[in-house]
């Protein structure tokens, strides 16, 4: 008879009954309405995405620097870009006479590998922002 007296003393304070979690919200029973909040998180996360937006346009520019011969700076757009011969002779000529030439407008990240890749050919070319 002892045996029974402890159990209904012990009932109560365990904080694992029915009582328990309806106070801290934790234990086992809990978890199943923890499950059903995590895919309504994930369906409201997905809206807020954004499409992509395109990439703000930069200028190449092909600068004169007297020291290249014209056949060698035309050969060079031509293998460097996708200009052809007869659009990369009027770039180099306009440089040659302005001082400046727009040879394209792309993205920031390709602008910058071309301005590496002409450097490396030893011609002068600059990036700027294209205005909008």
């Amino acid at each position: 008879m002892a045996e029974k007296k402890k159990q209904p003393e012990q009932t109560p304070k365990d904080p694992s009954g029915p009582s328990g979690p309806a106070k801290d919200g934790g234990g086992n029973s809990g978890g199943g309405s923890t499950a059903t909040a995590k895919p309504k998180r994930a369906s409201k996360t997905s809206p807020k995405q954004k499409p992509p937006q395109m990439l703000p346009p930069w200028k190449v520019l092909l600068h004169n620097d007297n020291k290249n011969e014209v056949g060698f700076v035309v050969k060079t757009i031509c293998e460097l870009t996708t200009l052809n011969e007869n659009d990369a002779k009027q770039r180099t000529v306009e440089a040659h006479e302005t001082g400046v030439a727009l040879l394209l407008t792309t993205h920031k990240e390709r602008a910058e590998l071309y301005k590496d890749q002409f450097d490396s050919k030893g011609l002068t070319v600059t990036i700027e922002p294209a205005e909008k």
